[in-house]
């Protein structure tokens, strides 16, 4: 069974999409290099109390796991 950390990565494209990953209190804060290949419903599925796109910076509101799945994510990378 997939982590929610893979699940994210996997509703934000995937790991090639996404160029940067940073934990910030209630949020991943990412950066992708295509925005059309993020998954709103498989990021709400995967945990996810909301998304927030601009542009290519996509915010991922998860609440209090955000720190440990970015450290997820980046290790991945």
């Amino acid at each position: 069974m997939a982590t929610k950390a893979e699940k994210i990565v996997a509703g934000l494209g995937g790991l090639d999409n996404i160029e940067e990953v940073e934990g910030c209190i209630t949020r991943l804060r990412t950066e992708v290099i295509d925005p059309s290949k993020v998954d709103e419903a498989a990021l709400k599925a995967a945990g996810a109390h909301g998304v927030v796109k601009m542009g290519t910076a996509i915010q991922v509101v998860i609440g209090t796991d955000a720190d440990p799945i970015a450290a997820d994510i980046e290790d991945m990378m």
